[in-house]
């Protein structure tokens, strides 16, 4: 229990599990089954995000405080603890894996047609893993969690992916839990050095610097992977390409942030002179992943692959505002996250879209869209222009405060991510131009339909969240200003204790 008195972590957290366990028991025929396991996920994602609301509103983002701590020892001769808690920053992602769940099952509703049960049990399984993640307060639990999450995506994008899917399936797999097996080495490490593995605590103790090196490397080989940063990249474009809608949408909004909040959580705190030492390898990486990827993006043909690798543009962008080690450079990236999962999920839905009714994703396939779809013109264009970080909409305070701190630490790698900008509008421009603008070439296009009421309804919470943020961005600053001001602090004071040691 909390101080409250109420669980309300746990039970955002397993209250997904819980439904995927009454969906497994569903009995009838097979159309049955479908139609009530699909409103049976959509339930109780809804109700899961209604209990994020009332944890949005319940929020003191006065304070840096973790807030909602539930607590109790689990393994309690090892020091291993069920601890579960909140800040500013994780309350954001929480708040935005719950909405893109539900999104992601109504997408689902005619898409898929086999084993739908089995398919939502997978995705509800999915958002107790990710709501986990970003509620644990125990490296353990948050290993758990954080390793948790590919079992469900291996299976979605392996059972209802694209003809390469087991492929795709198994280079996720194998690429993220390579660098997993080091971040559990050094967890391990870590709770023979300290002696625990709540975060809390480890937040107070300090880590040799001989070994924040090792420990860093590690983490680094988990984190970077999940990013994904350039040159461990590769499993992305493919795990997109082969991935179902709704899979694509949860993997772009929700997971790709799992390894910057790592860095955010787990590398800055405690490991302060390690990051530091190594921000410049880091802000390196990140420049070629912004102007290399997005040169990538500009040669693709298939609309999937291409924003699947606008996507490892924007993270490098995430990762160089996260090792600038200033408040504008971090809020920023923990913005540009949020603003990438609605939009970059938003996109794929976007893609999703004219799938279904085309059954293709080559650019050179479409043409005049919008002169038989013009809501869904207009709609495409306001994510579009979103992704360039156009003023006004989300995609564009994000990367403006990157920008700024990134000046503040290192002017030329400030210039690497606007240059990352510039080449977004190209290629996001030109994939616009090409669908929606140009001639209709082949006359089957003509037959096609504008959106459904449903497919309105799925775009409008995301349409209305991307204009929010872009034109009252404070409105979500506010949440992480007391939490990315204790971290900066934490982070100096941490890199100041080696010299006032040296100093007496």
């Amino acid at each position: 229990m909390n101080a409250a008195g109420f669980p309300l972590l746990s039970l955002l957290t397993f209250l997904p599990l819980a439904g995927a366990v009454v969906i497994l028991f569903i009995r009838g025929d097979e159309k049955t089954v479908a139609t009530n396991a699909r409103w049976a996920a959509l339930w109780t994602s809804l109700i899961t995000f209604g209990l994020s609301v009332i944890l949005w509103f319940r929020f003191d983002k006065g304070t840096a405080e973790f807030q909602f701590v539930e607590q109790f020892a689990w393994v309690p001769d090892l020091g291993i603890g069920y601890h579960m808690g909140v800040d500013g920053i994780s309350v954001l992602f929480i708040l935005l894996s719950t909405l893109l769940t539900p999104v992601c099952i109504i997408s689902a509703w005619d898409a898929v047609q086999i084993r739908v049960r089995e398919y939502m049990v997978a995705f509800l399984v999915l958002e107790t893993m990710m709501v986990g993640m970003f509620c644990a307060l125990d490296m353990m639990i948050f290993y758990i969690f954080f390793e948790g999450v590919l079992i469900p995506m291996f299976l979605i994008i392996g059972v209802w992916g694209g003809p390469r899917r087991v492929y795709a399936a198994y280079k996720l797999f194998l690429y993220t839990l390579l660098g997993s097996v080091l971040m559990l080495l050094a967890v391990l490490a870590i709770w023979t050095s300290a002696g625990t593995t709540d975060i809390p605590m480890l937040f107070e103790h300090h880590i040799p610097e001989s070994l924040q090196l090792w420990f860093f490397l590690a983490f680094f080989a988990s984190f970077a992977v999940k990013v994904p940063m350039w040159p461990v990249h590769t499993w992305l474009p493919d795990a997109h390409v082969e991935a179902p809608t709704a899979g694509s949408v949860i993997l772009a909004g929700v997971l790709l942030k799992m390894g910057a909040y790592g860095f955010l959580r787990f590398s800055i705190p405690l490991l302060p002179q390690a990051s530091v030492d190594f921000a410049p390898f880091v802000f390196a990486l990140s420049v070629v992943a912004v102007v290399y990827t997005s040169l990538v993006a500009f040669a693709q043909r298939d609309m999937k692959k291409l924003i699947a690798y606008s996507s490892v543009a924007h993270m490098g962008i995430v990762t160089i505002g996260v090792f600038t080690f200033n408040h504008q450079g971090i809020s920023g990236a923990i913005f540009q996250m949020l603003s990438h999962g609605v939009v970059s999920g938003a996109l794929f839905l976007c893609v999703g879209v004219l799938y279904d009714r085309v059954h293709s994703r080559e650019i050179d396939r479409y043409g005049g869209v919008a002169k038989i779809m013009p809501g869904y013109a207009v709609i495409f264009m306001l994510f579009t222009m979103s992704s360039i970080a156009l003023p006004g909409t989300a995609g564009f305070p994000g990367e403006f405060m990157v920008i700024m701190g990134a000046w503040k630490a290192n002017p030329l790698v400030a210039v690497g991510a606007a240059t990352g900008m510039v080449l977004g509008a190209v290629y996001m421009l030109f994939l616009y131009r090409r669908v929606i603008f140009s001639r209709i070439t082949r006359q089957d296009l003509r037959a096609l339909l504008d959106l459904s009421p449903r497919e309105y309804a799925l775009f409008a919470p995301l349409v209305l969240l991307t204009l929010w943020m872009g034109i009252y961005p404070s409105s979500f600053l506010s949440f992480m200003d007391a939490s990315v001001v204790a971290l900066v602090e934490r982070h100096e004071a941490a890199l100041a204790l080696p010299r006032l040691a040296a100093g007496m």
